[in-house]
């Protein structure tokens, strides 16, 4: 599997992860005294972060992709939806 495609899916599923731990996990965890699911996908989520990061340094040695563009990329990355967008307009095309 090449460097874009592994890219393609730890970027959707950290996107993923990312919007259940902000939207389900963290409220769970704060409004109802529930941590243990918190702590399940944050596992995961910090999991898929690290990777994300490591892929996105792959994809911009692959596509040769400015410091510019990287930076932007790996932004997204805190930004809720912005792996999908990513993902979405820069990878797809690809």
């Amino acid at each position: 599997m090449n460097a874009i495609k592994r890219f393609r899916i730890i970027a959707w599923l950290e996107g993923i992860s990312f919007l259940l731990l902000i939207f389900v996990a963290m409220p769970l965890k704060y409004f109802a005294d529930e941590p243990w699911l918190n702590r399940q996908v944050g596992m995961a989520h910090g999991l898929l972060f690290v990777l994300y990061v490591i892929l996105a340094i792959e994809v911009k040695i692959a596509l040769n992709w400015s410091l510019k563009k990287t930076a932007i990329a790996l932004g997204a990355s805190i930004i809720p939806f912005g792996t999908f967008y990513i993902n979405e307009k820069w990878i797809r095309k690809n």
